[in-house]
C-alpha cells in the first residue's frame, strides 16, 4: 500500500517542482503568515517523503497549497478523515446542551487571488480544490455544484486549445462524461473536449477513437500535431464542459507544446 509521503511525492514530481522548489515556496508562504511553522526545510521534506515523517499541520498545509491538494483529503492519507468526524463526535454524547462547530456552514468558498509563489506551466488536475482564484472568474461556472466537480488549470505554456482554452484557464470536468463521442456535433464550437491524463501529465484535447488507440488532436490554430496513444496508456478523466479564463495573457518565456509529447508514446 502506498505511504502518504509517496503520494506526495509522486504528486510533486507531477508537477515537475523540485526539493528547492517546495522550499522556496513555503518560506513564502510563511513569510505571508508570519510563521516559521509553515516553511518546510529541504531535509524535512525528504523525510516526509521517504522516511514516514508525519508532518505538522502548518508544514501540511503548505504543501496542500502548494501541491493544490484537497487538505481533507491528504489528511484522510494519514488516517484522519474529516467525513468521519460529526459520526464520532455522535458516539460521545455529552449531557448539556451545546453548539457543534465541526460542520462549517461553507467548505467550498473560493480564496480571492493570491500571488503564487511557482508557476504552473503544465496543465494539472486540481480535482476538488481551486487555488488563486477570485469568485468574479468562478461566476463563469454559475449551475454546477462545484463540490461535485473536478477541476483542471490550463498550464501557462500550454496553447494545444488555443483559442479555445487559453493558457491558464481553470476548466471544469465532468467525469461522467468519460466515453469518447464519435459524432453529434456540427462544429468545433460543440466538439468535446477531454480532459486526459498520461504518464507524463495532463492535456486537453479533441479525441477520436481507433480500435486500440486515442487520437488527440490539438486546435489547428495552435500548429501542434496530433498525438497517438495505445489504450492503456491514457486515461479520460473527464468531458470539459465549463471555463474560466483571463483574457490577459502571461509573457511566453519559450515555445513548447505544454502537456502534450512531441511524438506518439510507445508507437
Amino acid at each position: 500500500m502506498e505511504r502518504p509521503g509517496e503520494k506526495l511525492k509522486r504528486v510533486r514530481e507531477r508537477l515537475k517542482l523540485t526539493y528547492r522548489d517546495v522550499e522556496k515556496a513555503s518560506q513564502a508562504l510563511a513569510q505571508r503568515r508570519a510563521s516559521n511553522e509553515f516553511a518546510i526545510a529541504l531535509s524535512r521534506l525528504a523525510d516526509i517523503e521517504n522516511k514516514g515523517t508525519v508532518p505538522t499541520i502548518f508544514r501540511l498545509y503548505s504543501l496542500c497549497a502548494i501541491y493544490r491538494l484537497n487538505l481533507d483529503e491528504v489528511l484522510a492519507w494519514y488516517g484522519v478523515p474529516l467525513e468521519q468526524l460529526p459520526a464520532e463526535a455522535l458516539r460521545m454524547p455529552l449531557k448539556h446542551t451545546h453548539a457543534a462547530h465541526f460542520l462549517p456552514p461553507a467548505r467550498f468558498t473560493v480564496p480571492q487571488p493570491v500571488d503564487l509563489p511557482i508557476d504552473l506551466n503544465s496543465t494539472t488536475f486540481l480535482s476538488h480544490v481551486i487555488q488563486g482564484w477570485g469568485k468574479t472568474g468562478l461566476s463563469l461556472l454559475n449551475g454546477w455544484d462545484l463540490r461535485k466537480q473536478r477541476f483542471g488549470f490550463i498550464g501557462l505554456e500550454d496553447r494545444s486549445m488555443y483559442p479555445v482554452l487559453r493558457p491558464g484557464s481553470l476548466v471544469l470536468i465532468d467525469d461522467d462524461r468519460r466515453r469518447i463521442a464519435a459524432a453529434g456535433w456540427t462544429s468545433e464550437a460543440d466538439r468535446p473536449i477531454y480532459f486526459l491524463e498520461y504518464r507524463g501529465g495532463f492535456q486537453c484535447g479533441w479525441c477520436n477513437l481507433y480500435e486500440h488507440q486515442v487520437l488527440v488532436q490539438p486546435h489547428p490554430s495552435s500548429h501542434q500535431k496530433p498525438v497517438l496513444y495505445p489504450i492503456g496508456q491514457i486515461d479520460v478523466i473527464g468531458q470539459v464542459v465549463g471555463v474560466a479564463m483571463l483574457f490577459e495573457q502571461p509573457k511566453r518565456r519559450r515555445a513548447r507544446t505544454g502537456a502534450a509529447p512531441a511524438a506518439s508514446p510507445g508507437l
